[in-house]
């Protein structure tokens, strides 16, 4: 049974303690292959200036450009998780609402800045209704696309939450997952919206951490006052400005189209197979309640993502990372044969 309240336990556990030698990475949500040669080449070229400190203007100029925001609506953080831990330092919640399933870490960093916290836990098919989301919470965090059910909640949805008096800190580390990013809120100007974006996933630059945040100036002004110094390292300040850069977009949303190929392959071998799939999924990762495959998957050399430590799901469920189609094919074969092995409900 997994304690949820344990922030040392259930919350922090994450998908690369799946993965061991030999065995094919299907937990981490890291586009696989990446950097491109060229996002490299900008990130070693910023080796040369790592005796001076750390300088993030000309990146925080460069992302809000992006998302057609002024400079002092934007903090660069080392990598999403960052964000959370700030967030969690600087809020005074009096009811402070965690959507479930969603990534823990939300939840794990306000609890660890001794926060109470109320988790509402979505029903079947994981849509948010914002009837179930308490009048009265004034933080109130959110997924989208969500990890790890891979739903896309509507923006205009989403605009429902936000209000005066609310913080509504919406996590968008997968949506350029979604060709175009449709329901993505990193250019509206809500009361109390926050959003969170991560370069770590579609850049593979999980080792060096880059993310940043979008919120009005006087919130990015209470995070930064709790962020450390130089936080962010300068080539992840090279990186996230490169990120930002016509010829990344366009490559970033070509991705995003083969993504959805790669998706629906995927997707099918598993409606074959009779495996319930969270419908309608947008991100790099398929939810899947299939009970009993993940440890005989990891005997034949796959590595899934376990369901049980997200509140709202057990252990009947499991997180599967979407690859390539031949990596797919024979993730379903070995999946075929386990499902034959082993008996099921």
């Amino acid at each position: 049974m997994v304690d949820f309240g344990d922030v040392g336990g259930g919350l922090r556990f994450h998908g690369d303690r799946e993965v061991g030698p030999g065995l094919v990475d299907l937990a981490v949500n890291v586009r696989q292959g990446m950097p491109p040669r060229w996002l490299e080449a900008v990130i070693r070229e910023a080796l040369g200036e790592l005796a001076a400190y750390p300088d993030g203007e000309r990146a925080r100029e460069v992302v809000a450009g992006r998302h057609g925001r002024e400079p002092d609506e934007v903090l660069l953080t080392a990598g999403a998780a960052e964000a959370f831990v700030l967030i969690a330092r600087v809020v005074r919640p009096r009811r402070a609402v965690v959507v479930h399933p969603q990534f823990t870490e939300p939840e794990a960093a306000l609890r660890a800045a001794g926060h109470r916290v109320e988790q509402v836990i979505l029903g079947e098919g994981f849509t948010l209704d914002p009837d179930r989301i308490p009048e009265d919470a004034d933080l109130v965090m959110v997924g989208n696309p969500t990890n790890p059910t891979s739903v896309l909640h509507p923006a205009k949805t989403l605009g429902e939450l936000a209000r005066p008096g609310r913080i509504l800190v919406v996590d968008e580390a997968f949506a350029d997952c979604v060709p175009g990013e449709p329901e993505s809120l990193t250019s509206t100007r809500l009361p109390g919206l926050v959003v969170i974006r991560s370069l770590t996933k579609t850049w593979g630059l999980a080792g060096l951490r880059v993310g940043y945040v979008l919120a009005d100036p006087a919130f990015i002004a209470e995070l930064s006052e709790a962020q450390p110094l130089w936080a962010v390292s300068t080539p992840a300040l090279a990186a996230a400005e490169a990120c930002m850069s016509p010829q990344a977009l366009a490559e970033t949303d070509h991705w995003a189209h083969e993504l959805t190929t790669h998706r629906t392959h995927l997707l099918a071998g598993l409606h074959t197979l009779g495996a319930h799939v969270v419908p309608d999924p947008r991100a790099s990762f398929l939810c899947v309640r299939l009970p009993n495959v993940r440890i005989p998957l990891r005997a034949k050399g796959f590595a899934v993502r376990r369901g049980d430590t997200f509140p709202g799901l057990n252990d009947d469920w499991i997180r599967v990372a979407v690859r390539n189609e031949a990596t797919s094919d024979a993730f379903l074969t070995a999946l075929a044969a386990t499902m034959n092995e082993t008996p099921h409900p």
